[in-house]
């Protein structure tokens, strides 16, 4: 089932809206175009922030749980040699 696309009326102060018109001009592109194009990329990166802050709290939430932690350093470690080429596991979380 393919969704309706929704139609929005958006108001923006004259100065912006020439700014949009000259960019969409520069791009042989519609200012309409341009605006949903930002609007995709803005709910698509809060989305992403979202979901990083509640992995966050799940992870604070299971360490409070369980103690389970890595030390900075342990990381820190193991994130140099992943970066220097290793296919290496994580440690393993400890008490």
């Amino acid at each position: 089932m393919v969704a309706e696309a929704q139609t929005t009326i958006l108001e923006l102060d004259p100065e912006t809206g020439e700014r949009l018109r000259k960019l969409a001009e520069d791009r042989r592109s519609a200012p309409r175009a341009l605006m949903k194009e930002a609007i995709e990329q803005y709910v698509d990166r809060e989305e992403r922030r979202n979901a990083f802050h509640a992995d966050g709290r799940r992870a604070w939430e299971a360490f409070e749980k369980d103690g389970l932690h890595l030390t900075g350093d342990e990381a820190d470690t193991w994130l140099d040699r992943v970066a220097a080429g290793e296919d290496v596991d994580p440690p393993a979380c400890h008490d």
